[in-house]
């Protein structure tokens, strides 16, 4: 995605020894994004596992999540984008190895969600709805989605979506819920779609 203000995105990589050694605009820091991306995050995380596990109860849904958002889960993901060679730093957390410190990476990335969020909204990576403006836009029509059919044993269950638009299908996807299968569908189809237009 690209930001448009990309401020946010600056804001969300400067660490607090780095704005308490003036290096940042009247010291700011990511502390405040962090704390909106850390709602964001667990918004995002509750919201999929309370539609993919229909069956489970509050407390198993409670222990899935803090699994996915925990520190170390967090820092993984971090490290696989390479966020950390990206963060502003103070002299003495540089010199402690801060940029590879788990802590400080989860944090970043929570700023940066939190960035995501106020520079374009929750629904950012929401294709189906990415998919409707689009689909609006061209044909004046709304993009149809079909379940047609389930893959795999009962324990891992895949479900197959397409979406269509006037009888013609732009898209097939699949995923563990019937909902994460139709942004799949809707994700192929905006590739499918924006291919085309830049052909």
């Amino acid at each position: 995605m690209r930001f448009r203000d990309r401020s946010l995105l600056h804001l969300a990589l400067v660490h607090g020894s780095a704005g308490t050694e003036g290096r940042s605009r009247h010291g700011e820091n990511y502390e405040r994004l962090e704390f909106l991306g850390d709602s964001v995050l667990n918004l995002a995380i509750s919201d999929h596992l309370y539609r993919m596990f229909p069956s489970r109860l509050e407390g198993d849904l409670a222990r899935l999540r803090a699994g996915l958002v925990s520190e170390g889960a967090l820092a993984r993901v971090a490290r696989d984008i390479d966020l950390g060679r990206y963060v502003m730093l103070g002299r003495g957390e540089e010199k402690g190895g801060g940029r590879s410190r788990p802590g400080l990476l989860a944090d970043a990335l929570e700023a940066v969600l939190g960035a995501v969020y106020i520079d374009s909204g929750y629904g950012v990576a929401d294709y189906k709805s990415q998919l409707q403006e689009l689909v609006q836009q061209l044909e004046r029509r709304l993009p149809r989605y079909r379940i047609t059919g389930q893959r795999g044993p009962e324990h891992e269950r895949a479900f197959v979506a397409t979406v269509e638009v006037n009888g013609r299908i732009l898209g097939e996807g699949q995923g563990r819920s019937k909902k994460e299968a139709e942004q799949a569908a809707a994700r192929r189809a905006l590739d499918h779609l924006r291919r085309n237009r830049a052909g």
